[in-house]
């Protein structure tokens, strides 16, 4: 017997799209699931664009108000991919109504306000999920288990990269993003916290760190109107108030070292995410845009030792819900549908599967200490999860 869950989503950028798409996705890859998401309704503040959102997937209704998806009872389950400065509000409303969450990272601005979101969701008895797709790759678990089992040895260090050019326009639209009020820390919460989760995902946690940080493009355009994405905008100059880059040596709890580096006025760099792990006995290398291979070098010979080129396949991770031999291509929207899949199994079973708000803690906590690393230009010791 499957039965229907309620869903909402919160927030009708690209990011909603991407879950909305992955709801609409996930019982063709996954049919053992017992549940199936309905699409109950979208929310969106931006005149217009629920309707479309309604019109094009199916959402039996639309608000421009997210309070009444939390007051709304068919709703049961919640996909929070608003902007974030509005993560903590929503999210710990959305868990006190009863209602389990999918929230996008870095949830809230500081790890206080993750912290406050994850707190509500255990006192109310609820499932909550958290967006870093990258550590959903089968090529980054297959890693995982790699480095766990000792296939390189013991790990001495490690370097971690997330480069884009989605900022690098000088005519980009001075959106939230921005704005240190309603963005946070800049580039820390929207690509660095994808580097600490990989980092924590593959290596354990981080003991203490020193960063330094910058921006390139001092000032922006204000947008005229509403704006979707990374658009461009011409008029009025403002100050951009947060970080484009992030530079960041690592100690892990572990004695390995590494390098967390991001930025998104990288010019030639399109999603440039990847890791380099290196051990006593060899070493292992991932990047996004070959997500579906690992560079591989292992054996006894030390120097000169080659590296191999390993396609993930059904034997890794949820690969087998894609494609049915390795070398056949995944893509970015899948690790959402895998996502979406373990999001609805914690909620089917009760138990979490995948990140959680616990993980959004520790991310965001790497994250805070970043920024007071970087302004006091010292190593700080990184506060243990509480």
């Amino acid at each position: 017997m499957v039965d229907a869950l309620g869903v909402a989503v919160v927030g009708f950028g690209w990011m909603g799209r991407v879950h909305t798409q992955a709801y609409a996705r996930v019982a063709h890859h996954f049919p053992g699931l017992p549940l199936r998401p309905e699409l109950v309704t979208v929310a969106e503040e931006v005149p217009g664009r629920a309707e479309e959102a309604a019109a094009q997937f199916g959402f039996a209704s639309t608000t421009r108000d997210w309070r009444d998806v939390a007051a709304d009872p068919r709703v049961r389950a919640v996909s929070v991919t608003a902007p974030n400065f509005l993560h903590r509000e929503i999210g710990v409303a959305m868990a006190e109504a009863g209602k389990h969450i999918w929230i996008e990272k870095p949830v809230g601005l500081t790890a206080e306000d993750a912290r406050a979101v994850a707190d509500a969701v255990v006192k109310a008895g609820v499932q909550g999920a958290v967006g870093f797709n990258y550590r959903n790759a089968p090529a980054v678990e297959a890693a995982r288990e790699l480095i766990a089992s000792g296939g390189i040895g013991r790990v001495t260090h490690a370097r971690v990269r997330l480069f884009s050019d989605y900022a690098a326009h000088p005519e980009g639209a001075l959106t939230w993003r921005y704005e240190r009020e309603r963005g946070g820390s800049g580039v820390l919460g929207d690509l660095a916290s994808h580097g600490a989760d990989l980092a924590r995902f593959l290596l354990g946690d981080i003991a203490s760190l020193a960063a330094d940080t910058a921006v390139f493009l001092p000032e922006r355009a204000r947008p005229a109107g509403a704006t979707a994405g990374h658009s461009r905008a011409g008029g009025e100059l403002g100050a951009v108030e947060n970080e484009d880059y992030v530079n960041c040596l690592l100690r892990f709890t572990s004695g390995a070292r590494g390098v967390l580096e991001a930025c998104r006025v990288s010019v030639g760099e399109q999603n440039n995410y990847g890791f380099e792990v290196h051990g006593t006995e060899g070493a292992v290398f991932w990047d996004f845009r070959r997500m579906n291979e690992l560079g591989v070098s292992r054996g006894t010979g030390y120097q000169d030792q080659p590296v191999s080129t390993v396609y993930v396949g059904p034997g890794d991770g949820e690969f087998g819900a894609f494609q049915p031999g390795a070398a056949n291509a995944m893509g970015y929207d899948d690790l959402k549908v895998i996502e979406a899949y373990r999001f609805l199994r914690s909620v089917a079973e009760g138990v979490p599967y995948g990140a959680t708000l616990a993980d959004a803690v520790r991310s965001a906590t790497v994250l805070d200490a970043m920024a007071r690393s970087a302004e006091d230009r010292a190593w700080v010791t990184v506060d243990a999860p509480v």
